[in-house]
């Protein structure tokens, strides 16, 4: 008889705790979309009722690529600050236990697509974004750096939403990485290097849709590939170990 779902879901999670805790030093790599912060809070853009189900006067995609912020400065701020930043938020269970991992000596690295900075938050140093962080905010101009509460409070200053440099009066871009803008190479070599180097890769949270940061995984030569999602990827044929979960689930021990 086949175990009902749930529990060779149990079962499965157990398989995983068991692969970490018997990882080498540096053994494991995670790699990680937005399902890892859903559980702070923070929603991700392809779900029913993510950001790419929502309506709005243009298509998400849009308004969150260079050549619309270049052309409409206002309206992509109005959509960043209300949708893409969660200042509020705290790390989940899933952050906390690899910021353990890391302390440990387990984890060698969290490779991310979000750009919520909760894994530095919660005690991980060794993490490539990929997309960046809300957290890094850049002049245009005179390229003066400025966090995050800065540069919100330029944007409620402004009369047009926008922020501007109180030096040079140039628009403040968050690091992040829009779309039509290449990824950091030095954050991809770091990355890559870290997953080439891995024994145990757990792929979470992410659907696997959004290439180069997906393109990543081609350099996993380890022996175990874990994909924790609670939706199939495009991973799942030669991943050891699939797991229909949420990631603060797996990572509750």
């Amino acid at each position: 008889m086949t175990a009902p779902a749930d529990q060779r879901t149990a079962d499965d999670i157990a398989t995983l705790r068991s692969w970490i805790e018997s990882c080498g030093p540096g053994g494991m790599v995670f790699f990680g979309g937005a399902g890892v912060s859903t559980e702070s809070g923070i929603p991700d853009f392809r779900s029913t009722g993510g950001l790419y189900s929502q309506k709005y006067s243009y298509p998400p995609e849009t308004m969150v690529s260079h050549s619309f912020f270049e052309a409409r400065p206002q309206e992509f701020f109005q959509f960043y600050f209300d949708r893409m930043i969660a200042p509020e938020a705290k790390p989940n269970q899933a952050h906390k236990k690899l910021a353990e991992l890391e302390q440990r000596g387990v984890c060698r690295a969290v490779v991310t697509q979000n750009i919520d900075g909760l894994h530095q938050v919660a005690g991980s140093r060794n993490v490539y974004e990929l997309h960046g962080s809300v957290h890094r905010n850049y002049c245009t101009g005179c390229k003066r750096f400025f966090n995050l509460e800065e540069t919100m409070q330029l944007h409620q200053a402004a009369t047009d939403g926008v922020p501007r440099c109180p030096d040079c009066d140039a628009i403040v871009k968050p690091d992040v990485v829009l779309y039509e803008e290449p990824l950091d190479e030095e954050v991809i070599t770091g990355a890559v290097q870290a997953i080439a180097q891995a024994e145990l890769l757990v792929v979470a949270g992410t659907s696997l849709v959004v290439y180069p940061a997906a393109g990543l995984l081609r350099y996993f030569q380890g022996d175990k590939l874990a994909i924790v999602n609670l939706s199939p990827t495009s991973a799942d044929k030669s991943a050891d170990l699939c797991i229909n979960a949420k990631v603060g689930e797996v990572f509750g021990w």
